[in-house]
């Protein structure tokens, strides 16, 4: 049986089924445990902000300027990145990834001063870009439309789980003593280690495309790759001239996608990178007291992303949900700076269930409006604009608290904007007007 351009189906096709079950079950799994290696060794520095300072003197402007710089690299070799994977394929660039992820998140272990904090976090920023949209383009390869939405938000939630174990994890590993090195050495090491190790395996288990893949069926093989190329060639018949990126880029939905989640990610590494700074000012905490306490908003996000999730599947309104989800993100930042260190981290609990619903919620709209052709390229694109929040949330705030000694200004200032993304969020359309594809696909080049 043919599958549409939807996805719907006349009536099932068991070959095909029975291959996309197969392939999720042999593909989710490992890039949900890649995303939370990539996640933990991203943000493990906020649990070691206080060791930094007192072993290398690196203060509260310096700890969020180096926090901040690993989205420069990691912007501005994003989109080189996923354009040399569509190259050589996601097989070998997603495992190239994550060994000089992995290689250089262990040498975080060595730094000495400033300067080494910030040439590697720089690095580790070069080296993750292409991650994200490179697991985009895998699943654009291997799965058909109507179960690629799922299996994105399945890979997203690998991030919340990250943020969950990442502070027990952190916690004990800074116990570990010896050698010469201190926990927070030990810990760096430890985890960029473990994604050197991990890379290994993904080069064995993945494989390039369908075809090569010796645990389906000839029969799975050709159904899927069928599927696949029964949908696109429906969407070229649909608009026959291929977008120009370079025009897609003057799409002002396209501006408003990356406005959107860069705000959202403002919130999020705000969060990420001062929550354990928060926790600590709470009494006196053990390492792993504050990991443990690190994971109940993050636990309370997840319980927030499948909620959102299964009532944006009942009552469809994407934006409606994501405004619902950043009004509760704004409400819980505001309520932060109202209280003491007890009660901010309660607000910031009841604002984890907004900011990464939020997020996980955003997607299905770029998805939903952009041509397939040229997905990868743009989402790639949405992604390394957005995560120049992680940039500007602790930088700011780490100036913050050189400066004033308080980040209560950075909170107004991610609830202000969480309601600003709220209300530009409905100017954000699920699809393309009939008028601006046309003018899209006349400003294109021509074949010859």
């Amino acid at each position: 049986m043919k599958t549409s351009i939807s996805g719907m189906q006349d009536s099932v096709d068991p070959t095909l089924a029975s291959a996309i079950s197969k392939v999720k079950r042999h593909v989710l799994p490992l890039f949900v445990i890649m995303f939370i290696v990539n996640y933990i060794d991203r943000v493990n520095i906020g649990f070691v902000r206080t060791h930094m300072e007192t072993d290398l003197g690196i203060g509260a402007a310096a700890y969020g300027f180096g926090a901040g710089l690993f989205f420069i690299g990691y912007a501005l070799f994003e989109v080189p990145s996923n354009m040399l994977l569509q190259k050589v394929g996601a097989r070998i660039w997603l495992t190239r990834i994550m060994f000089t992820w992995g290689i250089v998140a262990a040498c975080m272990a060595f730094i000495q001063n400033e300067t080494h904090f910030y040439i590697l976090r720089f690095l580790l920023g070069v080296a993750e870009a292409g991650f994200f949209p490179g697991v985009i383009y895998y699943f654009t390869r291997w799965l058909p439309g109507v179960e690629r939405g799922k299996a994105i938000a399945i890979f997203l939630s690998g991030s919340a789980v990250a943020s969950l174990i990442s502070g027990p994890l952190s916690g004990l590993l800074l116990q570990i003593n010896g050698l010469g090195m201190h926990g927070w050495q030990w810990m760096y090491f430890i985890e960029g280690m473990f994604s050197v190790c991990l890379c290994v395996f993904v080069w064995f288990w993945l494989d390039a495309k369908p075809h090569d893949a010796k645990w389906l069926s000839r029969a799975e093989q050709d159904a899927l790759v069928s599927a696949i190329d029964d949908e696109q060639k429906a969407r070229e018949a649909a608009t026959p001239i291929r977008p120009s990126l370079g025009k897609l880029l003057k799409d002002r939905q396209i501006i408003l996608f990356c406005l959107i989640y860069f705000f959202i990610q403002l919130t999020i590494y705000a969060a990420t990178f001062w929550l354990p700074s928060i926790i600590k000012k709470m009494g006196e905490l053990s390492d792993v007291q504050v990991g443990l306490f690190n994971s109940i908003p993050w636990l309370l996000s997840i319980v927030g992303m499948y909620a959102f999730a299964s009532l944006s599947a009942k009552w469809k309104h994407q934006q409606a949900w994501v405004a619902t989800a950043l009004l509760i993100a704004a409400a819980g930042m505001f309520m932060s700076t109202t209280g003491g260190p007890i009660f901010a981290f309660v607000a910031i609990c009841f604002a984890a269930l907004g900011f990464k619903s939020a997020s996980s919620l955003f997607w299905p709209i770029p998805q939903a409006y952009l041509d397939a052709r040229i997905a990868a390229a743009v989402i790639a694109l949405i992604n390394s604009v957005g995560n120049l929040g992680g940039f500007v949330a602790p930088t700011t705030f780490g100036l913050l608290e050189q400066h004033t000694g308080s980040i209560q200004g950075g909170l107004y200032g991610l609830a202000a904007t969480s309601i600003i993304a709220a209300i530009i969020v409905f100017a954000a359309r699920t699809t393309p007007k009939p008028a601006a594809e046309k003018a899209v696909a006349d400003a294109a080049p021509k074949h010859a």
